[in-house]
């Protein structure tokens, strides 16, 4: 073990003082803490924020899943690890594929970074599609709940995780797959008291239920007991989250969709371009792939500011940006989104054919992620923080940098 700081990205992290755990809450947009605080269904999260640090920070775009949680572990932008979504087209492959191999990370994490200088690291994550990427090159403990029943110790290094934590394996669709995150990370910190813990749920319940309803209020209040028992074992704890989330229909309940393959296909014949949706997993029934982020593949880079200046006059466009502009202004990997780039306006989304979009699985109205509108996210910590810039714009991906260099040590009784 080292007390020494550590350098991961060109950033500095002091070693922690106390068991640090930072949680991202899946679509956790800052109106559901809100609402649970003042149902009072959520007398920690309440103290929390009174007692400690209440900030807001903004993602990374596009407000996807995948890109967001590297940055949280890697403290940096796509820019810096090169995951820009879920799902993007490999130019080299020639092929759509999902992010989700390691060989797409092009940053090593601050997870694994503390694990190799001796601290004892474990991830929590709800689905699969996250575990490899945010366990690459860790030694630890790394696991799903996804697949908590098929856990090894060369691969997952634990044994009998449902053992553990005393639950069945979740549904991938419930809000039990987030439970089980945060059972474990407490059964985790009874047992094995890490010294660097992270947390990943998934937003099923987000896509489902708005700020202050039942079933959104019922989720927090879930979360809110678990968060309680870390603090009460001495955690620091930072929260945050991937993204946020906001309805996609019109009064109606009528999902508002752009189907940007339709309409290219229209204007300049069929195949002419590639649409990507990089909100795309292998869990769209609760989305049906439906975001507010788009990547367009143009035939030759002539066609590129035509078809940018025709698509800005679309109605539910925000931004129409080139390969360039949404690179910098976004911090996204230049070679791994399209000539151009199309984010929708906040209660708009894009698809990519009408009838490559399975709507059928939608039992409430859309809501969805992945544009700028979705950007703003919760960054709370346990404790007072001290020595943040006057004016610095706060991100998603700051969460370890507070809780290690800036969140003040509990004092033991």
């Amino acid at each position: 073990m080292t007390t020494e700081k550590l350098e991961v990205n060109a950033r500095s992290y002091r070693w922690m003082a106390a068991p640090v755990v930072v949680v991202c809450v899946d679509g956790c947009e800052p109106a559901y803490l809100d609402a649970a605080v003042a149902a009072g269904v959520a007398p920690y999260l309440k103290r929390m924020r009174e007692q400690g640090a209440d900030l807001l920070a903004d993602c990374v775009v596009p407000s996807f899943t995948n890109p967001n949680n590297l940055s949280i572990v890697t403290g940096a932008p796509p820019a810096v690890h090169g995951i820009c979504g879920n799902y993007f087209f490999d130019r080299e492959r020639g092929e759509e594929v999902m992010m989700n191999d390691p060989r797409y990370l092009r940053a090593g994490t601050v997870l694994a970074a503390f694990s190799d200088a001796g601290a004892k690291v474990a991830v929590v994550t709800a689905k699969d599609k996250l575990r490899k990427l945010l366990g690459h090159k860790m030694k630890g403990i790394c696991f799903s709940s996804e697949k908590s029943d098929q856990v090894t110790q060369e691969e997952n290094g634990i044994e009998d995780v449902l053992g553990l934590v005393g639950m069945p394996v979740p549904d991938v669709y419930s809000a039990e797959l987030s439970e089980f995150v945060f059972a474990a990370g407490v059964k985790l910190m009874q047992t094995r008291r890490p010294d660097l813990m992270y947390l990943s749920t998934t937003d099923y319940v987000q896509h489902k239920a708005a700020p202050g309803s039942a079933q959104a209020n019922a989720f927090y209040a879930m979360m809110d007991g678990y968060l309680a028992q870390l603090d009460e074992m001495g955690a620091t704890i930072v929260l945050t989250a991937d993204h946020g989330m906001n309805d996609k229909h019109d009064a109606q309940g009528a999902p508002q969709v752009i189907y940007l393959q339709d309409l290219l296909d229209g204007w300049y014949g069929p195949g002419t371009a590639r649409v990507i949706l990089p909100i795309t997993d292998p869990y769209v029934v609760h989305h049906g792939a439906l975001g507010s982020f788009a990547t367009i593949y143009a035939p030759d880079e002539a066609s590129v500011p035509g078809w940018i200046d025709r698509l800005k006059g679309v109605a539910g466009m925000e931004s129409v940006l080139s390969r360039a502009e949404a690179a910098q202004r976004f911090e996204l990997p230049p070679d791994r989104i399209g000539d151009i780039v199309v984010v929708s306006e906040k209660n708009t989304v894009v698809g990519t054919s009408a009838s490559r979009h399975d709507l059928s699985g939608l039992d409430a109205p859309l809501r969805s992620h992945g544009g700028v509108s979705e950007q703003r996210v919760p960054l709370i910590c346990n404790r007072p923080v001290a020595g943040i810039a006057a004016g610095r714009r706060l991100r998603n991906f700051d969460a370890l940098d507070i809780a290690l260099n800036h969140a003040k040590v509990a004092v033991a009784a």
